[in-house]
């Protein structure tokens, strides 16, 4: 049984802001596959439910004049996999997002949810910060923009102001981020589906014209703090370096100045701190392939 005190559903967007503002406390719903499962245990037993599941103008992947990559929230796991524009331009994202539960999970599970549970483990999370993922909130007053970074702001909790009315609407990955670069996600768990992330990692890189030289590198993690984060520290290092075995497990050992894991049933801390070096060792030489580069 699931103790709903009431469910409104939103016929737009501007009418679920309205609902927003109408209903402060309120919880909005789309796929369900972590509200629901919430509600039944009774973390979020009794609430109020915002409904924007009708909202078929948040679905779907286009690009923009600019070749910007526009991924609506209320796009499902399943279909960001097998979309056109994102195999041909972000093919890692599919590949992330194709982690995530099991064939059921992914055909209702949408990327805003993924997003907005503000969690670490998303399979979601770790790539969209490597790709440096734009995301577009819209309210009463109009649309805000926040670099993904930005959006998360402790485990848990993202930057969405309730009191605008606001809900996430889009995912946004701009051409310069994607142009001319490959990525490799890589998650450990205990299991190798339907299982959540011990940690996750997500790397890219864009290589010189002759393939030798490292012009950006970029790596991003889940489960290697309280929220997604990047490793800096690592990616400088190896920026404008050439594409070395050596440079690469430099800069792998280097994520470590970087991340912070904790202890957990899961997995301890330093456990967590092994993998990460891997993991990243892994991605490197795997986007360094997929760009065309040797090692």
């Amino acid at each position: 049984m699931y103790d709903i005190k009431a469910l409104y559903e939103a016929t737009s967007v501007e009418h679920a802001c309205q609902l927003r503002i109408e209903h402060p406390e309120a919880q909005i719903i789309a796929g369900g596959t972590d509200v629901l499962v919430q509600v039944r245990e009774g973390r979020r037993a009794g609430k109020e439910l915002i409904s924007i599941q009708k909202l078929d103008e948040l679905r779907g992947v286009t690009m923009e004049d600019d070749g910007t990559i526009r991924i609506g929230s209320l796009t499902v796991f399943s279909h960001i996999t097998h979309d056109p524009i994102i195999q041909k331009y972000i093919n890692v994202l599919g590949e992330a997002v194709d982690m995530v539960g099991g064939p059921q999970i992914r055909n209702a599970g949408t990327i805003g949810g993924n997003t907005c549970n503000g969690v670490t483990s998303a399979d979601s999370a770790s790539t969209l910060h490597a790709w440096e993922a734009i995301v577009e909130l819209t309210g009463i007053h109009g649309k805000r923009y926040l670099p993904i970074k930005d959006f998360y702001i402790k485990a848990g909790t993202v930057d969405i102001n309730v009191a605008e009315g606001e809900i996430q609407t889009a995912i946004l990955i701009p051409k310069e981020s994607y142009e001319n670069t490959w990525g490799y996600y890589l998650k450990y768990g205990m299991r190798n589906a339907m299982e959540i992330a011990t940690t996750g990692c997500s790397v890219n890189v864009r290589l010189s014209a002759d393939k030798k030289t490292f012009d950006r590198v970029r790596i991003g993690y889940g489960v290697a703090g309280p929220v997604p984060m990047r490793a800096p520290s690592a990616e400088a290092l190896l920026n404008g370096k050439p594409v070395t075995m050596e440079n690469i497990e430099l800069c792998a050992k280097t994520v470590l100045e970087d991340i912070n894991p904790r202890d957990s049933w899961r997995a301890s801390k330093a456990f967590r701190r092994h993998i990460a070096v891997e993991m990243c060792r892994r991605g490197l030489i795997e986007s360094v392939k997929r760009c065309g580069g040797e090692i």
